[in-house]
């Protein structure tokens, strides 16, 4: 790193993507367009020496609740919901090795023959060694989204902050898109965000983010250069934290 340059403010990251951002501007299935742009953005903090693991939705897939809101049993709609995030994370795997990085997918699922089991001691190991872990199949079990497993494999492995991708610029107080006055919070306390119900994360990640005072960041993806400027610790995006105030 040239001497000249900034410093990060976290040395071990979690960044949770939804399904849904890999669309792009598809109803449905992965855009390259945008599997390109986030390895890009990832790629760049790794370069500072930033160890990162991902955790992707599977919403561009199959979303398990809405499966099961339609008849389907509701294990069996979660498990395919696992399932559509380990082709999430595949897709990821190879757009990130593409960029000359080393990457290893580690599933909650078994599934030996196209990736790793999940391992925690293991994928911290992976993380000293400079690769990107992608952590697919949420935590393994149903009816806990990948929200959730974001917050529970931030805890296991030590990492300094959790980050929620959105295609907002932070934490509103209602959808900023469909009201103009939403009011935008730049920081946040776990109970205030669970009290307002803000819909930052579901109840059970917030409550996991707060009992182990995991910090969080919610911030937009889509914004070029967003990740970097919030692993530099610079004014970006809502953070999320026993010690922040509105």
């Amino acid at each position: 790193m040239p001497p000249t340059a900034k410093k990060p403010a976290y040395q071990r990251i979690l960044l949770k993507l939804s399904g849904e951002a890999l669309m792009g501007g598809g109803d449905y299935g992965i855009e390259p367009a945008v599997l390109i742009r986030v390895a890009d953005e990832v790629r760049a903090v790794v370069g500072l020496g930033v160890q990162v693991a991902l955790v992707i939705g599977g919403g561009n897939i199959f979303r398990g609740a809405g499966l099961a809101a339609n008849g389907m049993d509701r294990v069996t709609a979660d498990q395919m919901g696992m399932l559509a995030t380990v082709i999430n994370a595949l897709a990821m795997q190879d757009a990130l090795e593409q960029r000359g990085m080393q990457v290893r997918v580690m599933s909650a699922l078994k599934m030996n023959q196209i990736c790793e089991d999940y391992i925690r001691r293991r994928a911290v190991r992976h993380l000293e060694k400079g690769r990107v872990v992608i952590l697919a199949a949420g935590t393994g079990n149903p009816f806990f989204t990948t929200d959730s497993a974001a917050s529970l494999r931030g805890i296991e492995l030590g990492v300094d902050l959790v980050l929620k991708a959105t295609k907002v610029d932070g934490v509103y107080s209602a959808d900023p898109v469909k009201h103009k006055d939403a009011e935008y919070f730049k920081r946040l306390s776990y109970d205030e965000v669970i009290d307002r119900k803000l819909m930052v994360m579901d109840a059970t990640a917030i409550v996991l983010c707060r009992d182990h005072t995991m910090p969080l960041c919610v911030f937009n993806m889509t914004k070029p250069g967003a990740l970097m400027r919030v692993v530099l610790g610079e004014d970006e995006g809502t953070l999320v934290g026993a010690d922040h105030d509105k």
